[in-house]
């Protein structure tokens, strides 16, 4: 898996500093882990997000519930 570098980090967020990274990435609803001062994104969910494909990551699917 690849994940984003600093450089296309702060490029997709708009921001140099993690925490309004992490904050950005998390009201957009883009997967992400927060790693002491890095945070940690995959090129797919960036990917998947721009497609306007819904990224998921570790929400409860109620529908596969029977």
């Amino acid at each position: 898996m690849e994940y984003l570098t600093a450089t296309e980090l702060h490029q997709l967020t708009g921001f140099a500093r993690s925490g309004k990274q992490a904050g950005w990435l998390k009201s957009n609803g883009i997967p992400h882990r927060v790693d002491g001062p890095r945070i940690i994104v995959a090129h797919t969910h960036v990917k998947n997000w721009l497609e306007g494909k819904r990224v998921s990551w570790g929400e409860i699917n109620f529908g596969a519930v029977k």
